[in-house]
């Protein structure tokens, strides 16, 4: 049985934008709504919201249903947690807060096999189809149709961030505004302060340079996510799911109660 190629790879290889979404509240439901609803990917944050049980397994399962592309984002630090997101059929792993090229490069490593990475074998997972898919084209696929991103989100990842972009086998690259500004000495999030904007530049242009995808979250008014794109952000993140539906319900409540 043929590996299904990464049809979120494939869709920004092609020069096309990607949409996606955030998902916190661990319903496949959700993620299966987000697959119906037309989204490309969504990233399950494991950084913040952290289950280490099936849930993981039940979500990227939901998007494969629908052909959406699950993004996983796990803790740093710890490069078995990248193995276990690709066992389960991710289609990508972003790790956070990557300073140095010699973090990117070991992001890399945890998701490839020998000799381009430290990635221990098993095809008895759910990628491997159980065993019943393994052997040498799965690690071949494996290697190959995967995406692997890291997070920039402190002023001194910025001090080597040309050295980040150019790691071989690094897909994306994802701005964290909100540590990114807290790494600035603002003390809270400013995503339109004008050096957390500009860092945004920086990463746009090393990314374009190295031939790599920008991720970064648009929210979901459509003017901005126009602008955000012709910027130069490949993979444009709409908000999350719950803070998608409180905007909603709260949006909703305040209209019928008359207040602004």
């Amino acid at each position: 049985m043929e590996h299904p190629p990464n049809a979120l790879r494939a869709k920004l290889t092609a020069g096309e934008a990607a949409l996606g979404s955030v998902v916190y509240s661990w319903s496949p439901n959700t993620v299966e709504t987000a697959g119906f609803a037309g989204l490309d990917f969504v990233r399950i944050d494991c950084e913040h919201a952290w289950r280490q049980d099936s849930s993981l397994e039940n979500l990227i399962r939901a998007g494969d249903v629908t052909g959406l592309s699950c993004i996983v984002r796990v803790d740093r630090d710890n490069p078995y947690l990248v193995r276990k997101a690709l066992e389960l059929g991710a289609a990508g792993v972003v790790v956070p807060d990557v300073c140095t090229v010699e973090e990117a490069v070991a992001a890399v490593k945890s998701a490839k096999f020998p000799p381009r990475g430290i990635r221990g074998y098993s095809g008895q997972c759910r990628s491997g189809g159980w065993g019943s898919r393994a052997g040498a084209p799965w690690v071949e696929w494996s290697d190959r149709e995967p995406m692997v991103g890291v997070m920039i989100e402190g002023v001194k990842a910025m001090d080597n961030l040309d050295e980040i972009a150019s790691v071989e086998g690094l897909d994306f690259l994802f701005f964290g505004p909100a540590d990114y500004s807290m790494s600035l000495g603002l003390r809270k999030p400013m995503r339109d302060h004008p050096d957390v904007q500009a860092a945004l530049d920086r990463i746009i242009a090393a990314a374009q340079k190295h031939g790599k995808q920008v991720m970064y979250g648009v929210g979901a008014d459509p003017e901005t996510i126009r602008r955000y794109r012709e910027r130069g952000v490949t993979m444009l993140e709409m908000g999350s799911d719950l803070m998608t539906l409180h905007a909603f319900w709260r949006d909703r409540i305040n209209a019928i109660r008359g207040k602004k």
